[in-house]
């Protein structure tokens, strides 16, 4: 056998290796995509994430499933996410509840930016300030003002997450601190509100608006920067509260490493799925806006997590917020 030859069939199992790499990357998704829910069922980010898993599912013709990792505030699901194999088939939904954990929480075992790629923004949630039915104040600014005057004689209900950090905004926007009374979730702490044995809490629109149009607990302001369609109050800018705004915004992440070809995949996955009709009509159902298509793009998402966790960062150590 000739020298050319001989290397030739020398370097052929290197070639066929090497398609053959080639052709499983081409080829994502290989098998079924599981989103990680780092939260329980039949919550807002659950219902979220199946309904984005079902448009995704008809976009890239595999299963896109939806998985509950509860735990530790939502970090333990991230945590299982921030050590999957970077292949792009176990992604991560979470809230904004990601970028405070990278100061609420001062031992996590990841990094909330650098151990995930962003994929691109869900979607936007007002908050609602609501109290009692029987509260004495009338409007935002007599709501303020007793806070001011009355501080810890008056109790604020959290579950942890959103609603926490909303009551964290409105006590630095009074100057004041409130006694914290802590639930496991909303609907217990909203069922004390309307029975009138909690004063007041700022929650998600999706849990309270049933109430707000029912008249059975009293509605102040809600937190987005813009009026929020299917909810008939004003915006705590509008009233003189600027510092008061927030929403709870979700966002869609792969793992870190995660190849470029494979994010841009997702990316356009999660577009088909936020076009997708059903989605939108639960969506706005629920007093959730759809992500803009601007705010869908991988880098809008990297830039707005960032400024997230700055934004957060000197407010809860202000408050001294910590989990840990």
């Amino acid at each position: 056998m000739t020298p050319a030859p001989r290397r030739a069939l020398l370097a052929a199992p290197f070639l066929l290796a090497a398609g053959a790499a080639r052709g499983q990357g081409a080829a994502f998704p290989s098998r079924s995509v599981t989103i990680v829910v780092p939260y329980a069922a039949g919550g807002p980010t659950d219902v979220i994430t199946r309904l984005v898993a079902e448009g995704m599912t008809k976009d890239l013709g595999v299963a896109v499933v939806a998985e509950n990792v509860t735990g530790a505030g939502g970090t333990l699901g991230a945590y299982r996410v921030a050590q999957a194999r970077p292949d792009g088939h176990t992604l991560l939904m979470h809230h904004i509840g990601h970028a405070t954990h990278a100061t609420i929480y001062r031992r996590l075992p990841y990094d909330v930016e650098a151990s995930f790629a962003p994929l691109g923004l869900v979607s936007d949630a007002a908050m609602t300030l609501i109290a009692r039915p029987d509260f004495p104040a009338d409007d935002l600014a007599g709501l303020m003002a007793m806070i001011k005057e009355r501080g810890e004689r008056l109790n604020l209900a959290h579950s942890g997450g959103a609603n926490h950090l909303c009551g964290l905004l409105i006590q630095s926007a009074a100057g004041a601190e409130m006694t914290p009374v802590v639930f496991r979730g909303s609907a217990p702490a909203i069922t004390e509100i309307m029975a009138g044995r909690v004063d007041m809490m700022c929650d998600q629109a999706t849990n309270t608006v049933p109430y707000i149009r029912d008249h059975r607990i009293k509605a102040y302001a809600m937190t987005l920067d813009r009026r929020a369609a299917g909810l008939d109050l004003a915006t705590t800018a509008e009233l003189g509260q600027p510092s008061i705004v927030m929403s709870t915004w979700h966002g869609l992440y792969a793992p870190a490493g995660t190849p470029e070809e494979v994010q841009v995949r997702l990316n356009r996955a999660l577009r088909a799925a936020l076009a997708e009709e059903k989605l939108r009509a639960r969506f706005a159902e629920l007093v959730t806006e759809v992500a803009r298509p601007e705010q869908v793009e991988r880098d809008f998402h990297r830039r707005h997590l960032a400024a997230e966790v700055a934004r957060w960062r000197p407010i809860i150590q202000a408050a001294n917020a910590y989990a840990d």
